[in-house]
Parts: structure tokens; C-alpha cells; sequence
């Protein structure tokens, strides 16, 4: 099998640079129209540059298919510009990978709360803005792909990025539930928790990183979450050519009892915490319906 996407459009944001630039080359390559966007800011979101025109050329200099548009996804203005100019010129939209960011790192009791809303305005927002302003044109059309980016701060914590795990953490939500809501449309909404060398990661990776973890070897998993193959609310883990699927569960736990209390789970509370009891819940309904059957236990 050989994933193609001729004659699809797909707008990939924060693709100037980095892990972006990575997916929009891995989409063209195999045949897609990629929407190159980016604002041209740095890793903090400040600054200007040519940065979506400069991947959109390299594209076409491919001999792939791209066009520009810079605006941020912070922007309801730009991001409905970039949905109407993509829909004018191609009448559809298949794919987005919604992978545009910042980062305001400083441990939370140091972080000035205007950090804290700006990361959750691009990251979270963002992606939703854009979801949003598609969701409608690719349930019409009864075909869609949408690629969140989340990450391992998200996932798992990390000193000194509440605001950013948040968000990651955030669009994992997103994600499951837009994948139940779009199931029966065939839009299939994934994430992508990505181990790439790029400017945001630069500090934080050991010496030798460029060249192990470079933003390529991240783009496959894109590639196939982008894919007619797809699964649907999937977290892909993709690095240095090595591919993860992380999954949220819950411990089987306890009935305790209606006349338990906080002393008793205290005690009790290895037991319900036992990692080997744990099952993946489809929906948040399941998780609460498996309380009412402790209930009847």
C-alpha cells in the first residue's frame, strides 16, 4: 500500500519552520496541495518573516503543488480568510494539521498570567478555531483528516511548561471527542506527540539530537494520521524513526462501599491505584457507567 493524496487540499499552520515545514514536505511529496501557514514569528510568537512563502516556494520548486498564507491561528479574522481563500480556490479542505505554537516557558510561580493565556490561545484555541471553521465543509463532504499536535508535557507534565502542557493536554479532549462526533461523517481526528529536533526544542534535547530526532522522522506519523488509513483518536508518539501509541486508562478499582470514607480509601488506596487492573475507556460515558457497575457488585 502507498499512501497518496492526489487532488487533496490540506492546510498545515506553523509549517515555516521545523516540524511543520517537515509535515507540509511529507504531504506534498505525496501528491497533496498543502496550504503552507504560518504567522513568521519565532518560538515566542514575536517577529516577522517570509517563513510560509519561503516552504510553499521550496514545495513548488519540488515540483509539489503549495500556496501561502500567513496569519495566525490567535486570529478568528485570518483563520476564516485562510479558510474561505482555501475553499475559493480549491472547494474543499481534506486535511489539517493544526501543529502551530509558542512557548513561554517559566515555572508557574514565576509566569506572568498573560504567558499563560497566549500559549493556550495559539495551541489550544488555535487548533479549535481552525477545527471549527472546517468542521462543517468536511461533514458536508462526508471526508476529512484533522492531525492535532499534542506533546509528552501534556501527556506527562514538565517543569516549567503548565501553560504549554496544559494546552497539549487540552487539544487530547478536543480530539476525542471531536473523533466521536465526526466518526459517522468519516472525519477522523488524531494527535500526533512528537520527539523532533527544532528551534523550540533546541535547549532541551542533548547534543547530537539534530541529527537522531530530526522533524523528518516525525513526519511520517502525520503522513499516515493524514491518510484515507487513518485511524480515528489515536495518540501517535513519533521519533527518530520509533512510533508509540499512548492510550488513556483507568484502574479497574474498589467498591468501598456508601459507608466508606476518606481513612478507608487512604488505606485502600494502593489497591485501587494498581496499574495492572487498568482498561482503556471508549468514552466518557463508559468510565461512568463502569461505576455503576462496582455499584451493583
Amino acid at each position: 500500500m502507498t499512501i497518496r493524496f492526489d487532488q487533496r487540499i490540506a492546510i498545515v499552520t506553523g509549517a515555516g519552520r521545523g516540524l511543520g515545514r517537515a509535515y507540509a514536505l511529507a504531504l506534498a511529496e505525496r501528491g497533496a496541495h498543502v496550504v503552507v501557514n504560518d504567522l513568521g514569528s519565532g518560538v515566542h510568537g514575536r517577529g516577522e518573516s517570509g517563513a510560509a512563502d519561503a516552504v510553499a516556494s521550496e514545495i513548488r520548486s519540488a515540483g509539489g503543488k503549495a500556496s501561502a498564507f500567513a496569519g495566525s491561528v490567535s486570529d478568528a479574522s485570518a483563520v476564516a480568510d485562510l479558510v474561505a481563500e482555501t475553499i475559493d480556490r480549491h472547494g474543499r479542505i481534506d486535511i489539517v494539521v493544526n501543529n502551530a505554537g509558542i512557548l513561554r516557558d517559566k515555572s508557574f510561580h514565576k509566569m506572568d498570567f498573560a504567558d499563560f493565556e497566549a500559549v493556550i490561545d495559539v495551541h489550544l484555541m488555535g487548533s479549535a478555531r481552525l477545527t471549527h471553521a472546517v468542521w462543517g465543509h468536511m461533514r458536508k463532504a462526508g471526508y476529512g483528516r484533522i492531525v492535532m499536535a499534542t506533546s509528552s508535557s501534556g501527556l506527562y507534565g514538565n517543569f516549567g511548561q503548565a501553560n504549554y502542557a496544559a494546552a497539549k493536554l487540552g487539544l487530547v479532549g478536543l480530539m476525542q471527542t471531536l473523533g466521536i462526533e465526526g466518526e459517522k461523517y468519516n472525519v477522523r481526528v488524531n494527535a500526533i506527540a512528537p520527539v523532533g529536533y527544532t528551534d523550540m526544542t533546541a535547549g532541551l534535547f542533548p547534543q547530537g539530537a539534530d541529527r537522531a530526532v530530526p522533524p523528518e522522522l516525525v513526519a511520517p506519523g502525520v503522513v499516515f494520521l493524514s491518510s484515507e488509513e487513518a485511524p480515528n483518536r489515536a495518540i501517535l508518539a513519533a521519533g527518530g524513526g520509533a512510533y508509540a501509541v499512548t492510550h488513556m486508562m483507568e484502574t479497574r478499582g474498589l467498591m468501598l462501599g456508601a459507608n466508606s470514607d476518606a481513612d478507608t480509601l487512604a488505606a485502600r488506596y494502593a489497591e485501587i491505584a494498581d496499574p495492572a487492573t487498568a482498561e482503556v475507556m471508549a468514552t466518557g460515558p463508559n468510565q461512568t457507567a463502569k461505576h455503576f457497575v462496582l455499584l451493583s457488585q
